[in-house]
């Protein structure tokens, strides 16, 4: 065989063909090919630069592409489940965590109340709202019993970071306690606090220092703010209303459904107590408080802000209280190494909502929005790390900022200036009528009800000036419903719409100041309470166990002889908690 011609020569090929058929020859043959020859002149010096440039080269892109991947998922906001989340990062040592409720405050509430103030005050568009610049995320509100939480799931997302059922005061859906994230907080040596314009017994306040079944035992929830439940005292500092659920059954003001006196029980306990606006006031000139301190500054709940602010020698105001709690738990915890824990509740914006009441909504908003630019001013001034958090439980009332009133297509408009003409709440002006109407029972008078209604109500409170005949019968027929009627009134003239007198089931925001970068993007409500506790660096599941293993010894004996859980009643038998709403209305489907 020739060594000057491979084998497979004659086979009509490419040129790539004919190298490879040489190769072949090689093969066979054992001589080296040209190629190969050619291939020894390169080294290993010559690959090992290869392999090198090969590896920068990968590496380079690898880097590139994760970069890119990095900035894409900062700037898309994508879920927490895809971007980088960040760390909570709690400070080194002593601070103070303020947390702020916006009870049934949803987004449009937000818009309404900025649009009235820039109508009111006369104010450029982009004056806005101080919450409007700390907004950093929303919170998803669904309770573990229906997708439309009530406060009491809501408020228990965020003290025990647990979802519940609705009606659960810092219980779980198995009815065993929840331990909270300022019973945590009073353990680890924090001073802790509640301030509130609604019943201090009322739902939001009530989760955090006390564990019911249900919302409504109001007189169990009294007894174990002040003390009486197996953590004992866990609060330094209350403000708010509810002193009818303190007093006992047979003093004026009650209504408690037993003889306890539970200020009694709360001096017992070491507490100082103040009922009167001039006691309040005395406060506001202190340096500091003696703790624990109980004020109850009205016996249900403190009035609407457009109403308060017109009898303001009774009442003291959202604001007033929370700066006097800044500064008292302030100088509580001076020579501590330990901050404090106040939660902090504009707690009837959910009442205008249940109202439909958009009067007293704006006014509520803008009283809350005051009182969050004063906990602004106090971390500016301090010197203690400390961060704000403000979020809804859930928002109230299907609030729109729009209302089609007629079958024809409806114009692009609302008119915030209708509200600018009311001077009361729809539940101001209905007392006032209600008690007109009693006083005309024992006393003649001249004035017509039509006249009361035109002049006193709607002229006077609202600014209304057109009633139709079909309205003004409605208030003189039915008076029971009047609050909702001159909601109802004011609410079609400024074009204001409303979807329900309940809650509903809408993300709501959240808002924070520097070192809560961990809630930006949309988040569970039980997220807020984990965080809280994380940031304190307090251990809520040892409360837990403390309230599990304490708890039994709490119970009493009921008047037929029957052991009762210092929980309270249980639920209706077979109720469930555990599962999402399922239609069953006049509507549902027949199958």
């Amino acid at each position: 065989m020739s060594s000057q011609r491979p084998l497979l020569a004659s086979r009509a090929s490419s040129d790539h063909s004919d190298e490879r058929a040489e190769a072949e020859d090689a093969l066979l043959t054992g001589q080296q090919t040209g190629k190969s020859q050619q291939r020894k002149q390169y080294g290993w010096k010559f690959w090992r630069e290869v392999g090198l440039f090969a590896w920068a080269l990968i590496a380079t892109i690898a880097v590139i592409v994760v970069a890119s991947v990095y900035q894409h998922n900062v700037k898309s906001g994508l879920s927490r489940g895809q971007q980088p989340v960040p760390s909570v990062n709690p400070p080194i040592g002593k601070r103070n965590l303020i947390f702020m409720v916006s009870d049934g405050m949803g987004p449009t509430s937000l818009s309404m109340t900025r649009s009235f103030r820039q109508k009111a005050m006369d104010l450029p568009i982009d004056n806005v709202l101080v919450l409007d610049s700390f907004l950093i995320g929303s919170s998803r509100t669904r309770s573990s019993s229906s997708l439309i939480t009530d406060s009491a799931a809501g408020a228990t997302a965020f003290s025990c970071g647990k979802k519940s059922y609705n009606g659960a005061i810092s219980v779980l859906p198995d009815h065993t306690p929840c331990g909270t994230v300022l019973e945590a907080a009073k353990k680890a040596g924090y001073a802790t606090g509640l301030v509130v314009t609604t019943r201090i017994t009322d739902a939001t306040p009530a989760c955090f220092a006390a564990h019911v079944n249900t919302r409504g035992e109001e007189d169990r929830i009294a007894e174990q703010e002040v003390g009486d439940y197996p953590l004992g005292v866990v609060l330094d500092l209350i403000f708010g209303g509810g002193r009818c659920h303190f007093l006992p059954n047979t003093t004026d003001g009650s209504c408690r459904e037993d003889d306890r006196d539970v200020i009694e029980m709360a001096k017992k306990n070491g507490f100082t107590y103040s009922s009167t606006r001039k006691e309040f006031d005395q406060l506001k000139t202190r340096k500091s408080l003696p703790m624990p301190y109980l004020g109850l500054f009205a016996g249900h709940d403190i009035p609407y802000e457009v109403d308060r602010r017109q009898i303001n020698d009774q009442y003291p105001s959202l604001d007033e209280m929370t700066n006097v709690a800044l500064k008292a738990l302030e100088a509580q915890t001076k020579d501590s190494d330990k901050g404090f824990f106040v939660m902090i509740e504009g707690s009837r914006i959910d009442h205008a909502g249940h109202a439909n009441d958009p009067v007293a909504q704006v006014h509520e908003v803008l009283a809350y929005d005051k009182a969050f630019n004063s906990v602004l001013n106090f971390i500016a001034d301090s010197k203690v790390p400390t961060i704000v958090i403000s979020t809804s439980d859930h928002e109230t009332g299907g609030l729109a900022t729009a209302r089609q009133l007629h079958t024809s297509y409806p114009e692009y408009l609302w008119y915030p200036g209708v509200l600018t003409n009311a001077s009361h709440s729809a539940e101001s002006l209905t007392s006032a009528y209600h008690d007109y109407l009693e006083a005309a029972k024992r006393t003649p008078t001249t004035t017509s009800v039509e006249t009361f209604i035109k002049s006193t109500l709607l002229l006077a409170g609202l600014g209304i000036q057109d009633a139709s005949k079909e309205e003004l019968d409605l208030l003189k027929d039915q008076p029971d419903i009047a609050a909702y009627a001159l909601s109802d009134m004011i609410s079609r003239r400024a074009e204001i719409g409303w979807t329900t007198h309940g809650h509903s089931a809408v993300d709501v925001n959240i808002y924070g100041s520097a070192g809560t970068e961990y809630l930006r993007g949309n988040h569970e409500n039980t997220e807020i309470g984990k965080f809280m506790s994380d940031w304190l660096e307090v251990d809520v599941d040892a409360i837990t166990k403390e309230l599990l293993e304490k708890g039994t010894s709490f119970d009493s004996i009921n008047a037929a002889g029957e052991r009762e859980s210092w929980l309270g009643k249980p639920l209706e038998h077979g109720k469930v908690l555990d599962k999402l709403d399922c239609y069953h209305g006049d509507f549902k489907h027949k199958h």
